[in-house]
């Protein structure tokens, strides 16, 4: 009896009512869609494959030794253009004018 009572049961519910096209197009409210966007944000946290604590200081220290080098010769361009413009402004000391 009792599993004649379910079939009776789920033929006589109403059928599920489609979404209106309205219902479709609506988006969920800016609260919900952070929500789910944190969501995902954090699963995705949760599958990468962080660097151990060595070779995180061995990348900071190759970026730093790297920054320092390009610093030295980017001060060494700029102090031979500030000589040569310096020498080309000054005439170069051989127009006799003083």
């Amino acid at each position: 009896m009792a599993k004649n009572d379910k079939d009776v049961e789920k033929k006589g519910a109403a059928p599920a009512s489609k979404p209106s096209k309205a219902d479709k197009n609506k988006k969920p409210n800016i609260f919900v869609r952070m929500g789910r966007r944190l969501k995902e944000t954090f699963s995705e946290l949760k599958r990468v494959t962080w660097p151990t604590v060595p070779k995180a200081l061995k990348a900071t220290g190759v970026v730093i030794v790297i920054v320092l080098i390009f610093t030295i010769i980017v001060t060494c361009v700029n102090v031979g253009f500030t000589e040569l413009l310096e020498l080309l402004t000054k005439g170069g000391g051989s127009s006799g004018v003083v």
